[in-house]
């Protein structure tokens, strides 16, 4: 049986297997993760904190040519690396591809390192003084990242934190482990300096003792709430600077105006991609007015039409969850329906063969309270809601206790542009049913879906690696000796 490595100071280094890794398209077990020792968490932290002494005081050209490397092999070795998602994701190739696509433009935005660092200079605040400041890297970053985007997230947070001059460790997710470990050869192969970038595999004990170790300054964090709110609570605890982002129940408002073939393609896009397994798919459709009957008919049209099977068949419109045990959880919001739900579509009978497939699932009438209404489900089961008025629409979005992302679909620009300022919401789509935004702006959503203020990537990503220092100098005559023991002034 195979064992997944870690990746240590530019070298693979073996362990005992001890976590299994699935092939969720046949059930059967493809790998085993180690998990370290804490003498081996301490090892990886000493590297990194080895390495972060030169990384930090390399030049910008450098971490940009580096950088520059890397994205050209991200590139040249993308088939590849879809293969290796989709053969412990699930995912379909093409949904690796985007992916891959998604997180490049990550990288690509921190070429412009030398531009996103620039700082300010101001002259003569007071007579013969100067002000100027710029922006230094923090240390040791850990990045925690969660199985269902294994590519797209590490480059989220380590192309900002390597451009900044900061040391990654990567905690990936056992689920899907080995193209974290592509990764860190690949920025080897770009010239990254050796024990710059390192991957520890692991589980939650790992996690949690890289959280209170006192060598790492900052923790990135993307996955459930619950764990994002420990992850926040005891990192913080200990010191470090901490973004956590959390799970989401993201609405898509549906008004009597939309054209509702638009919106049953966009309900079925963003909600069946991927088998339902993103933070951003929208699982809960709210539809205005007398448009339901309509609007349900037409997904139910096209949740007829959708091909599940394995990844990598051409044919398949999304593959299996990541797990038996997800998949049981999955089905029982379906198998056994909150009262008052009609299941428009039950996907439970694609739900047979070796593999962890569940086909799409559409419930009718889904309200607050509901299970299949609070939960997470994080599967390829679309809930509807119906409300009498935009009103209604947007009280029930600002009561969710999740603001990862919403959308609303309409012809009216003036509707569009109250949504976009009544609800409280990170991330809004119009007419955009998963409104990721492109790396030149940040990711992150509010409420019980962020922890921590910063948001990831982009501008934001750029200020959480990274701190201010403010210099004020003054070259003064030997003639102008003085004490004054006030408090300076600028005039």
């Amino acid at each position: 049986m195979r064992t997944i490595p870690h990746y240590i100071n530019a070298e693979t280094v073996s362990a005992p297997g001890e976590l299994p890794v699935y092939n969720p398209a046949t059930g059967e077990v493809s790998a085993r993760v180690p998990i370290p020792s804490t003498h081996d968490v301490d090892t990886a932290v000493s590297v990194a904190r080895h390495a972060w002494r030169t990384w930090s005081a390399s030049s910008l050209s450098q971490r940009t040519n580096i950088l520059f490397a890397f994205r050209h092999l991200l590139l040249t070795h993308a088939e590849e690396l879809a293969d290796i998602i989709t053969a412990e994701h699930g995912k379909t190739l093409a949904d690796a591809r985007g992916e891959i696509a998604r997180g490049l433009e990550n990288v690509e935005y921190a070429c412009g390192i030398s531009e996103h660092l620039k700082g300010g200079f101001s002259s003569q605040v007071a007579e013969g003084v100067d002000v100027h400041s710029f922006r230094e890297p923090l240390g040791v970053v850990v990045a925690i990242t969660p199985f269902n985007f294994p590519i797209m997230v590490p480059l989220w947070m380590a192309a900002n934190a390597l451009a900044t001059g900061n040391v990654v460790i990567l905690k990936p997710s056992e689920r899907d482990p080995s193209v974290s470990v592509r990764v860190g050869e690949l920025l080897s192969e770009a010239g990254l300096p050796a024990g710059v970038f390192n991957v520890l595999q692991g589980n939650a004990a790992t996690v949690n003792q890289l959280l209170e170790h006192d060598g790492v300054d900052a923790v990135s964090f993307v996955g459930s709430t619950p764990v994002a709110r420990h992850v926040y609570q005891v990192a913080t605890a200990h010191g470090k600077r901490v973004q956590a982002l959390g799970g989401a129940k993201n609405h898509m408002v549906v008004l009597p105006d939309a054209d509702l073939d638009i919106a049953a393609d966009a309900a079925i896009n963003a909600g069946y991609g991927a088998a339902g397994e993103r933070c951003m798919a929208i699982s809960v459709v709210v539809a205005v007015g007398d448009v339901a009957d309509e609007l349900v008919a037409k997904i139910a049209q096209r949740v007829d039409r959708l091909r599940v099977g394995p990844g990598n068949d051409p044919a398949s419109d999304f593959g299996p969850v990541i797990t038996a045990e997800h998949r049981q959880r999955v089905l029982s919001y379906v198998n056994a329906p909150d009262p008052g739900v009609t299941v428009v579509r039950d996907g439970s009978a694609r739900a047979e063969g070796p593999g962890f497939f569940v086909g799409p699932c559409l419930l009718d009438g889904v309200t607050p309270g509901m299970r299949a209404y609070d939960d997470e489900i994080f599967g390829p089961v679309l809930g509807v809601t119906r409300v009498a008025t935009y009103a209604d629409a947007v009280a029930l979005i600002n009561d969710n206790p999740y603001g990862n992302g919403t959308a609303i679909f309409t012809r009216d620009g003036n509707a569009a542009r109250l949504f976009s300022r009544q609800v409280h919401v990170g991330m809004i789509g119009v007419n955009v049913p998963i409104p990721v935004p492109v790396s030149s702006y940040s990711f992150g959503g509010w409420k019980n879906s962020l922890f921590g203020h910063s948001h990831i990537y982009g501008p934001e990503g750029i200020t959480f690696y990274s701190r201010a220092k403010v210099v004020t100098t003054r070259w003064p005559l030997a003639s102008e000796s003085q004490i004054d023991l006030g408090f300076p002034r600028t005039r």
